[in-house]
C-alpha cells in the first residue's frame, strides 16, 4: 500500500444523505496532487474573462478544461496580509497580521496548511515566495523544502503532493523599468483606460507593457502545465490557478476596488476526481463567491482533512464543501509607509467600502508605488488641473463609506451610498460588514503601535479574544468617528476620556473628522497630548494643529519622532506630510531620526517616511552626512 492510500477518509454518511454532489460518482482510493500556479498582482486581465486585449492563450486552455471562478476575490489588495491569509485560513485582519508588512507573532492554534497536509502524508514543496507577513522562525520548518528549486519530482516514490509554483513576471516591478515603445507587444493607443486614469502617455504606456508582462506570466503556466503531462501526474492532479491580489496600475493593488482584489482562479480537475466538480462540465463558470480564507478549509476538505472549528472561510470543494457564501470580505490597512484603514463586503452585485480614516486620500505619496512613471504622470496631471472630477477624487479625502453597483459600474466611479434608492442596500451591506468584524474580531482596531504595547508580545489573535478588551465598545467608537456631525462633540470627547487606549484613538479621530467643529473639545485634546498611547497623542496632535494650536502640536509630534518606536514614528511622521509643516524643529527630529540609524534598511518605515520627507523639502543630505542604504 502506497502512503497516499493512507490518509482519506471514507465519509459514506453523509454520501449517504445525497448532501454532497459528486457522492455517486467513484471515489479512486488515492488522494490527488494537488498543483498551485500562482501570478503576482494581476486582476482578471484574460481572454477566458473576457479581455479581448489580453493575449493569454494558456489561461485560456486551462479555463476550457476545468473551472472558471467568476467571483473570486483577494481578502487584502497587496501580497503579504494576502498570503497569510491563504496561508492560515484566518483573515489576516483577524490575526493581527493586516499590516504591510509586520512580523507579528501568529497563535500557536493557528496551523499553517502545509503542516495539515504533510500530516495527512502529502510530499509539500512551495517555489519560491513566502511573504507570509510572519516571523521567521514561525514558518522555517512547515515546507518539506521551499527554494528556488523546490519541486514535486523529489517526492517519495508514489507519494501525493502538494506543490506550489509562484511567478513574479506579472508584478508591479515590472512596470518599474520602462519597455522601450518599439518593442512593445500591446499598442498603447488601443488601451481602453479606466475612468479615473487621466489620458496621459505614461499611462497608456505602463498598461500596455503590463498586458506584455500578463502575456509573458502566461507563457510561463503553459511551461508548468506542459511539466506537468510529461511528468505522468496530469491525470493525477487537481490544478489551481490564481492572481495573489488584483494590480497593478494605481488604484488596484493596495486598493479595496475590484481591480485590487478581483482574482483570476481556475481550477482543473482530473476525470479521476471527478466526484469534487463544482458543476457537472469542465469548461463551465461557477458564479460562488470565494476568497483566499476559504482555501485552507477547501484543501483539508479535498484531502479528507476535517476542518477545525478555528477556520474563517468555508470549503468550496470536496465532501466538507459548504452552502454558497452570500458574501466575501476584505480589509486594507497601512501600506508600507502609510496608514490608512478601510474594510470592503462584496455580494454579487455590490461592494460596500467603510473608510475608517476617510480624512486620508487613497493618493496618499507612496514610495514603491511612486516608481510607476503612470502614477507620477497621474499626480501632475491632477496639480495641472487636467484631471477630470472623477480622475481627481484619488487625490481628494474619501468618502466615510462607498457602494457600488459592479454590474451596471464595473470600474466603480459612482458612489451609490448617498442615493436614497439603495438606502436598503447600504444598510444590507452595513449590517454584514459589521457582523463579520465582530465574529472575527478584528485586531485593526487597535492602532499599530498601540496594539504593540499592549500585547507585551502576546499574538494579537489571542489578545483580542482576551475578557478585558472591550471589543464591541472599540468597534461602536471606530463607526461612530467616520462621519460625525457637530451633535456628536459630547460623545466623541467622552470617548477620549475613556479608559481604553483604543476608544480614546477613536474619539480623536472622530474630532478630526469634525475640523473645526472640534474647537470646543480642544482642552481635552491638549490633555491627549499626555496619552500613554502614542497613537492618541499622534492624532491629538493633528487635530490641535489643524485648530490652530501648532506649537504644542509640533512638540508633541517631535517627543514621539525622538523617543518611540518605529511604527509610532512612522505613524507621528504620516501626520507631518499631512499638515504640510516645515518647521525646523520637525526638520531636526526627522534629520536626527535618520542619524540615529545609520544603515536602517529599505523595510524600515519610519525611515522611508523620513526619506519621503527630507526629499521633499530639499534638505541637503550631504550637509548632515545624511546616507540612505537604498
Amino acid at each position: 500500500m502506497t502512503i497516499n492510500q493512507l490518509s482519506i477518509p471514507v465519509l459514506t454518511g453523509i454520501c449517504s444523505l445525497g448532501l454532497i454532489t459528486g457522492c455517486q460518482e467513484p471515489r479512486p482510493a488515492e488522494l490527488p496532487n494537488i498543483l498551485w500556479i500562482t501570478s503576482e498582482d494581476n486582476s482578471p486581465l484574460a481572454g477566458c474573462y473576457g479581455d479581448q486585449f489580453a493575449t493569454t492563450p494558456n489561461m485560456d486552455l486551462l479555463a476550457s478544461q476545468g473551472f472558471l471562478y467568476t467571483h473570486a476575490y483577494a481578502n487584502a489588495p497587496v501580497c503579504a496580509p494576502a498570503r497569510n491569509t491563504i496561508l492560515t485560513g484566518v483573515y489576516a485582519s483577524s490575526g493581527g497580521h493586516s499590516h504591510m508588512r509586520s512580523q507579528y507573532p501568529k497563535s500557536e492554534l493557528v496551523k499553517p496548511y502545509p503542516v495539515y497536509l504533510r500530516e495527512a502524508g502529502y510530499y509539500c514543496t512551495n517555489n519560491v515566495k513566502e511573504d507570509y507577513n510572519l516571523p521567521a522562525d514561525q514558518t522555517r520548518e512547515i515546507w518539506d523544502e521551499s527554494s528556488r528549486t523546490a519541486h514535486y519530482r523529489n517526492r517519495q516514490p508514489g507519494q501525493p503532493f502538494f506543490a506550489v509554483f509562484n511567478s513574479t513576471i506579472s508584478h508591479e516591478s515590472s512596470i518599474h523599468r520602462r519597455t522601450p515603445l518599439n518593442e512593445l507587444r500591446h499598442d498603447p493607443a488601443m488601451v481602453t483606460l479606466p475612468p479615473y486614469h487621466p489620458d496621459t502617455p505614461d499611462m497608456r504606456h505602463d498598461w500596455a507593457q503590463y498586458y506584455d508582462k500578463i502575456e509573458d506570466m502566461d507563457a510561463w503556466i503553459g511551461t508548468i502545465l506542459q511539466e506537468l503531462e510529461a511528468s505522468g501526474e496530469a491525470e493525477n492532479t487537481i490544478v489551481f490557478y490564481y492572481g495573489d491580489h488584483g494590480g497593478v496600475l494605481a488604484r488596484s493593488k493596495r486598493f479595496l476596488y475590484e481591480t485590487g482584489t478581483r482574482v483570476p482562479f481556475i481550477v482543473r480537475i482530473p476525470e479521476k476526481y471527478k466526484y469534487l466538480y463544482p458543476t457537472r462540465k469542465p469548461g463551465s463558470q461557477v458564479d460562488r463567491l470565494i476568497s483566499f480564507v476559504d482555501l485552507v478549509p477547501t484543501l483539508l476538505s479535498i484531502a479528507g482533512i476535517p476542518v477545525p472549528g478555528y477556520l474563517q472561510g468555508n470549503a468550496f470543494l470536496g465532501d466538507q464543501k459548504t452552502q454558497n457564501p452570500e458574501y466575501a470580505f476584505m480589509f486594507r490597512d497601512r501600506m508600507d509607509e502609510r496608514y490608512d484603514m478601510s474594510r470592503a463586503v462584496r455580494d454579487k452585485k455590490y461592494r460596500y467600502i467603510r473608510n475608517y480614516m476617510p480624512y486620508r486620500p487613497h493618493g496618499q505619496h507612496l514610495e514603491y508605488l511612486w516608481l510607476a512613471p503612470s502614477i507620477r504622470s497621474w499626480e501632475e496631471a491632477f496639480k495641472n488641473g487636467q484631471c477630470n472630477e472623477v480622475q481627481s477624487r484619488f487625490w481628494l479625502p474619501k468618502p466615510a463609506e462607498e457602494l457600488f453597483d459592479t454590474e451596471n459600474d464595473p470600474w466603480e466611479v459612482n458612489n451609490l451610498a448617498e442615493d436614497p434608492a439603495f438606502a436598503e442596500v447600504l444598510a444590507r451591506m452595513r449590517n454584514a460588514c459589521d457582523e463579520w468584524l465582530l465574529s472575527t474580531r478584528d485586531a485593526g482596531f487597535i492602532p499599530e503601535s498601540d496594539r504593540t504595547r499592549r500585547t507585551e508580545g502576546q499574538p494579537a489573535y489571542e489578545f483580542m479574544r482576551s475578557t478585558d478588551i472591550p471589543f464591541e465598545e472599540i468597534m461602536e467608537a471606530a463607526n461612530r468617528s467616520i462621519a460625525p456631525t457637530a451633535a456628536d462633540l459630547p460623545l466623541l470627547t467622552g470617548y477620549l476620556r475613556h479608559a481604553d487606549s483604543a476608544i480614546r484613538y477613536w474619539g480623536a479621530n472622530g474630532l478630526l473628522n469634525l475640523k473645526e467643529a472640534a474647537d470646543p473639545a480642544t482642552e481635552d485634546l491638549m490633555a491627549a497630548l499626555g496619552d500613554v498611547s502614542p497613537n492618541v497623542v499622534t492624532v491629538a496632535a493633528e487635530v490641535l494643529y489643524l485648530l490652530g494650536h501648532k506649537a504644542p502640536a509640533l512638540e508633541a509630534l517631535k517627543n514621539i519622532i525622538i523617543t518611540t518606536e518605529e511604527m509610532a514614528q512612522c505613524h507621528a511622521l504620516n501626520v507631518v506630510a499631512s499638515i504640510g509643516t516645515k518647521e525646523p524643529e520637525i526638520q531636526q527630529a526627522v534629520i536626527d531620526l535618520v542619524l540615529s540609524q545609520p544603515g536602517g534598511g529599505r523595510e524600515k518605515y519610519d525611515l522611508r517616511m523620513a526619506r519621503s520627507l527630507i526629499l521633499k523639502w530639499g534638505i541637503d543630505v550631504e550637509k548632515y552626512n545624511i546616507m540612505f542604504e537604498w
